[in-house]
């Protein structure tokens, strides 16, 4: 199926991720509704297209089933990306606000159900992985989709509910036969990302010059950070060629230390800090990498460009973007996150 032809609707549309993936959409002409109550998602990030009348913008809560079947009606194609999330001060300290995941996915997949939609395209996470598998810096571990269990040890709150919603999905399909794909997203960073993440917190404190230059842990953590142009491509083609409730990773097959991207944000930004390192605060697993073969298999799907490339591309826009001193008045607070429905 090519996307464009049917209606597509993106929750949490008016976010980070959201906001980039209705982008793609509209440059290849699809009819899309977004559904966001604006929790952490911005409308400015598409006010531009509901000007312009190109998408259909509903501002609710997806946590009412009524504004989850309002949301759906019509809809040929979901793209479900609404939810509460945040990086690691979130996930670690907001478990209450995670649990809340499961009650708004239900409410999508049964409003989908019920409309009879074609395809449900559901933003997983690479949090469904067990801890204990990611734990050791010194070996080269690639997560395949395989690996998430049993048994199963989810990342916190956030990484159960995304897993339960994966199990449902395929019960949905078992029972009823509702199409559907869960991608498992490998931390995204880019334009429009927020720092409550680490590469945005990383460059946040180059913007500001920070000294001492703070890092969760001791810097040794392994990641593969995946750029949202990646995440939007990988998303579109599994939205048109793959089905039956299967799970695929979406992530860079890269193994990033933090502190080799630190190094990377202070030599951009021209100044040599003290590096202070925090083995007090929540770093989550050591060592998180995807296995992507799958997503190459199925969608034809691979990351275009290297990290550094894309990572310069960011801290370019991030730097021309924002202002230092509303960095540094935010910056604090927005490590730990907010209550968000949007992706």
């Amino acid at each position: 199926m090519r996307i464009e032809k049917y209606n597509i609707l993106v929750t949490g549309g008016a976010s980070f991720i959201g906001s980039h993936l209705v982008d793609a959409l509209v440059a290849r002409g699809a009819a899309v509704r977004v559904v966001d109550d604006l929790s952490c998602g911005d409308r400015a990030n598409i006010d531009g297209h509901i000007a312009s009348g190109k998408i259909e913008f509903i501002k609710g809560n997806l946590l009412d089933p009524a504004a989850a079947k309002r949301a759906v009606r019509g809809a040929d194609v979901v793209v479900h990306l609404a939810a509460c999330h945040g990086g690691r001060g979130y996930v670690n300290s907001c478990q209450a606000d995670c649990s809340t995941n499961m009650m708004l996915d239900g409410n999508v997949f049964a409003a989908a159900r019920a409309a009879r939609i074609k395809k449900l395209v559901f933003a997983s996470s690479g949090c469904v992985y067990p801890n204990f598998r990611q734990m050791n810096v010194r070996k080269k571990i690639y997560l395949s989709e395989r690996m998430a269990g049993p048994p199963y040890d989810a990342d916190n709150m956030y990484g159960w509910a995304k897993l339960m919603s994966e199990f449902t999905l395929k019960a949905y399909y078992k029972e009823y036969g509702m199409d559907s794909v869960s991608l498992r997203y490998f931390t995204v960073y880019g334009p429009r990302a927020v720092e409550s993440h680490a590469v945005m917190a990383i460059i946040a404190r180059a913007f500001v010059k920070a000294d001492p230059f703070e890092v969760w842990g001791d810097g040794s953590q392994v990641r593969n950070w995946t750029y949202v142009g990646d995440i939007v491509s990988g998303t579109i083609r599994a939205a048109e060629r793959s089905g039956g409730a299967v799970s695929i990773n979406l992530g860079t097959m890269e193994r990033i230390k933090v502190s080799d991207v630190v190094k990377e944000a202070v030599r951009y930004a021209g100044y040599d800090p003290e590096v202070k390192f925090l083995p007090q605060m929540p770093v989550g697993p050591l060592n998180r990498v995807a296995d992507n073969k799958l997503a190459r298999k199925l969608l034809g799907w691979q990351p275009r460009n290297k990290f550094r490339d894309d990572f310069r591309r960011t801290i370019k826009w991030y730097f021309g973007a924002k202002d230092a001193a509303t960095v540094r008045k935010t910056l604090k607070s927005r490590l730990f996150g907010t209550r968000c429905r949007s992706a």
